[in-house]
């Protein structure tokens, strides 16, 4: 198994960051099309992003500093519902907030694609919480890379 970890600066507080983190309206705003959230220990995690549906349930949720959750795909044979872990650690800097993910238990062959979604996302996650519109989100698992792959040759 591996493990995908990065970070990302966003000039808003942890408090605003959070909330983006475990609701339905806040998540939709950077990442999935329809998400139904329960951010409670046990509490149900779905996210529907780009024609997959993400299901797992929230592990840990410690307002305003860290959630949590079980992640996976409805019908993935290699990564169900449920499989993997993402934590987002959330540390108030002089800016706003640090975000430290990480995406573990993935198995090799999915980490490129979840790292190339992860890349796409965050910076999203950034517009979003600091007051801006994300807008319409054109991503498909694989076409980040194989654009870039294709700007690179």
């Amino acid at each position: 198994m591996a493990a995908f970890e990065t970070s990302i600066e966003i000039e808003a507080p942890p408090e605003v960051v959070f909330e983006y983190l475990t609701t339905d309206a806040g998540m939709t705003a950077w990442m999935g099309q329809h998400a139904s959230l329960d951010p409670r220990p046990g509490g149900r995690f779905a996210v529907d992003i780009a024609g997959y549906a993400i299901r797992g349930e929230y592990l840990h949720v410690e307002p305003p500093r860290r959630v949590v959750v079980s992640w996976g795909s409805v019908g993935a044979a290699e990564l169900p519902p449920g499989s993997s872990t993402v934590e987002f650690v959330l540390t108030a800097t002089a800016g706003g907030t640090l975000v430290e993910l990480t995406h573990a238990d993935l198995p090799e062959p999915d980490l490129p694609g979840h790292q190339d979604g992860w890349q796409h996302f965050l910076p999203r996650l950034r517009i979003a919480a600091t007051g801006g519109e994300a807008g319409a989100d054109p991503w498909r698992p694989g076409t980040d890379r194989q654009h870039r792959d294709h700007q690179e040759n």
